[in-house]
Order: structure tokens, then sequence, then C-alpha cells
């Protein structure tokens, strides 16, 4: 208080105990991508982070998902597997890239990271639908983040939709270089090109392309999954004959399928007749009917027309099943975000977000056993990609923790990295309160009290390895011990903080020996 000149009591307080360090979040994904609008009460949100944490919100401020297109084409590869047979030829479903067949995975990704276990996180948009995919846009979106600090994950499920592959790896390295040169507080969920395939492609070994393309910088601040994953996102409502572009030769093979003839006799039966006008009725348009129906009733006929086609063609609901599974190929990166999040509310940031399931999954696209994800799991340029298996009576299930640096006995594991991301911010934002105090031991125990409040808090929910609170951690500073007399005349206060990490158990070994019968 100021110099006492007038007499009376005064009353002085003192604070009897240090701030306090409020832990950060350490679940909150940001997402780029491309979405339907990007609009919030007229005001574009185009190439803006926003926070959102439901699909309610989401189609709030940016609608929904896009309409998936596909080209029905006669299989001419011999090499190449049918998705159908009609007739005695083969055929293949084929997704034109970008606008022109809706091939957009945001949405879809959206939906699979809310059913793993997502809560809030943040939408970048760097186009909408009618936009191609955009290599630089992408990375404007990144860079538009570093103004935010509270996302701790990058995601970016449509990279792997990139004209080409190159593109991709490039849009990674920005991420890594995001998450581990310019913020250093948060970590990048990659996905791997061509993961849907086998290492045993004949197109070549993805895993492979990935590891020698993607580099060895910022290898600590990502994690990668594989494989893809066959989901249950997209449901049997999603679809109708409104997906289908070559509406000519869909015509032309439920008719095939029907028995239909080119002209119907007078005297044919009605059965077939009401097929052949549900056929004929697929390339119809409702808008320019005579009837001038209204929108409802258009949308009503199109359903029945649907209903019909479904009821009476098995090669429709063969088609249409076929189109939903390949809308239904999903990257992982997604619903592992998800499951960070899940992990994260449930037991803490330093679980290993591992031996869990994934929600909305049927398979992996590739069936990975022990011995396949051996050289996954540990190589010799430590770039490990962490494996989800199928386990039977278990389910699918995420079965690694490692981020890509995997030869570092430092940053093997990412929830190591991940709880020292949370250690570390939650310390620097408390810390912000003591800059510009006196360089004192006053403050030098402020700051040290202040942190070991926080650590113990973390010591005792099990985030910190150790008996007892001297062996889970220690706080460090003063002069002659963290500072030198130059640093103080610099205005430099120097804490040094060591902490104990908990790492996963990720090799078990039970030892079983034989001994003399005793009785």
């Amino acid at each position: 208080m100021g110099v006492m000149k007038t007499p009376g009591v005064y009353i002085v307080e003192k604070n009897a105990f240090p701030n306090s360090v409020v832990e950060v979040a350490t679940a909150v994904p940001a997402f780029i991508g491309h979405t339907q609008i990007a609009d919030n009460r007229n005001k574009p949100l185009a190439m803006k982070p926003w926070r959102i944490s439901s699909m309610a919100e989401y189609h709030q401020y940016y609608g929904f998902g896009p309409v998936p297109r596909f080209n029905i084409v006669e299989n001419t590869d011999p090499s190449a597997l049918d998705d159908f047979k009609a007739g005695g030829k083969g055929y293949v479903l084929q997704q034109p890239a970008g606008k022109d067949g809706g091939s957009y995975f945001l949405y879809s990704a959206l939906r699979h990271f809310f059913q793993n276990g997502g809560g809030p996180c943040y939408i970048v948009s760097v186009g909408t639908y009618e936009q191609d995919l955009d290599l630089d846009k992408f990375k404007a979106g990144i860079d538009e983040l570093l103004k935010e600090q509270e996302p701790t994950m990058l995601v970016i499920p449509e990279a792997v939709r990139l004209k080409e592959e190159s593109a991709c790896i490039d849009l990674q390295q920005a991420m890594l270089a995001h998450c581990g040169d310019k913020m250093r507080n948060r970590v990048a969920i990659l996905d791997i090109w061509g993961g849907d395939k086998p290492r045993s492609d004949p197109g070549g070994d993805p895993v492979a392309r990935f590891r020698n393309d993607l580099g060895i910088n910022f290898l600590d601040f990502a994690a990668a999954y594989y494989p893809w994953l066959n989901t249950t996102v997209v449901g049997d409502k999603d679809l109708s004959y409104e997906n289908i572009l070559s509406i000519d030769v869909l015509k032309t093979l439920l008719r095939q399928d029907l028995a239909l003839p080119d002209t119907l006799p007078d005297n044919a039966p009605a059965k077939l007749k009401e097929h052949a006008q549900a056929v004929d009725d697929i390339s119809k348009d409702w808008a320019a009917d005579p009837r001038q129906l209204s929108e409802d009733a258009i949308l009503t006929h199109k359903t029945l027309l649907n209903k019909t086609l479904a009821a009476t063609s098995a090669l429709f609901n063969t088609i249409i099943a076929e189109a939903r599974s390949k809308l239904n190929l999903l990257p992982p990166s997604a619903a592992m975000a998800g499951v960070y999040t899940m992990v994260d509310n449930t037991r803490g940031v330093w679980k290993a977000p591992a031996n869990v399931s994934l929600a909305g999954v049927i398979s992996p696209t590739v069936s990975v056993s022990a011995v396949d994800q051996e050289e996954l799991n540990v190589t010799t340029q430590g770039k490990s990609i962490n494996a989800i298996r199928a386990f039977i009576g278990e389910g699918v299930l995420v079965w690694g923790a490692r981020t890509l640096d995997g030869n570092s006995l430092d940053w093997r594991y990412i929830n190591v990295r991940r709880t020292m991301i949370m250690l570390e911010e939650s310390c620097r934002l408390a810390a912000k309160a003591l800059v510009f105090e006196p360089n004192v031991a006053n403050t030098w125990v402020t700051i040290k009290s202040m942190i070991q409040n926080f650590l113990t808090s973390i010591w005792k929910r099990g985030g910190l390895a150790g008996a007892s609170p001297e062996d889970a951690f220690s706080v460090h500073v003063g002069l002659g011990e963290t500072m030198t007399p130059d640093d103080i005349l610099e205005g430099i206060l120097r804490v040094t903080v060591l902490v104990a990490m908990v790492r996963p158990a990720e090799f078990i070994e039970i030892t079983f020996q034989q001994q003399m019968q005793k009785s």
C-alpha cells in the first residue's frame, strides 16, 4: 500500500496462496476441408477458423454433405475387380474427382469424428462443393490456424483426395511444419495415400511410399494410422438413383435385369408395365411436369420411384449397395481425433489412445496380422505407423500409440508428446501473470509453488510416474541454480522443470517356468 500520512487504521490484504495453473484443453481438433456453405447469419466464414461442438452447429454454419455421383463403366481391365456383373459383363462404379463427383470427405469425416466421442472442434472451410481441391487453399487454411491457440490437433481428411500423391505429401509436410515448427502446441493426425490397399498391391506399397516421401522433419508432432476403414457413416436412405450420372447405362441394365422389351405390347401384364414405367421415370424431368407439381410433390414422387426400383430390381440394390460401400470407405484420421477426445475426457491425455474400439466401423480395409504389424511398428528409419486391427470377439481396435518418430526415447509415444504439450501450455499461460514482476526471491517462490501445486494435482490423477511427488517431478528456480547475475541484469527468469512421464506398457512379457512337484 502507499505511504501512510493520515492517522487512522489501515487494512492490508496479503495473498496467502500462489496463483494456480489452469489445465488447458487437450482435445480440440481443427478440421480443414470443403463445405456446402460457410456462413454465419450472412457473415462469411470462408477461410476463417470457427468453433463448433456438434453436427447441429455444423449444419447451421456449413450446411450438409455433397451429393455423390457415380458413373457406371464396363470393366475392360482384366486385372481389376468388378463391382458388379450384369448380362455376362463386369462393371465398375467410378466417382469423378472433385465437384463432378462430389468426392469430398470432410462432412463424412465430421460425422465419424462425433460417432467416436468427438467434442468441440474448429472448422476451416477452404471452398465449396463447386470448387475442386486445391493444394494452395489447404495450405492457406493451415496458415489461418496460426491465429488460434486452442486447437491441439490438426486433421485434413481430404488430403488423400488431392489429384496427385506428391500434392498430398506436400500438404502433410506443411501440417508437420505448422505443428512442430510454428506452433508447437498441437499434433497432426495423418492418413496414408492409398491406405485402403494392401502393402502387396501391384501399384506399390503405400506405407513404403509414405515413409520415403514424408521426410524427417518434426516427426514427433504427428501420428499416422493404417489402413483405411469400412464404415457405416452413409446409410441406405442417403443414396438413390439420382446418385448415378450415367442414367442411360442404368436404364439399359435395369431393362436387362427386369427382362423388359424395348416396346411393350398393349396386352402386356400390368406388373410389367409398372416396371417399365419405373425405369422410364428415372430420367424424367419432374420440374417440367405439365401438372406443375410442387417441390414436395416432386420429392414424394422421387422417393416412391426409388422404393419401387429397390423392391423390383436386385441389380439396382446391388448398384446402390456398392456405391454406399465406396462412400463409406474413409481414412481413419477423423475417427482417431474422436478417439483422442474420448480417451482424454475419460482417462486423461496421458493415457495412450490405443486398445480402444472404433465406433461406426465394419472392418479395416486390410487385415493386419501380428507379423504384418512388426514392420509397421518398429523400423530402422523410425517412422512408426499405428495399425488398426480387427480381433475376433472384440471388434476393430486401435493397436498402436506411436508418433512418427518411433526411434526416439523421448517422443516415441503420442500420449507423451500430447501430455508434454498440455503441461507446457498450462504453465506458460499461468506464468504470463508474473511477466514484469520483480526478478527476486519472492517471485521465484511464487512461480515455483504455482508449478509444484499444478504438477502435484497431475501426479495424483496418474499423469506422472513415481511413488511420491518428489519422484514424479522437480521444479528449480533461483540465483545460482538456474540463473546467473547476468540473467537477472538482462531481465531473464529461468525455471527448470523435470517430469517423469507416463509411458504405455506396449509389450507385456509373462514368464512361465516349471517347478518341482512339492506334494
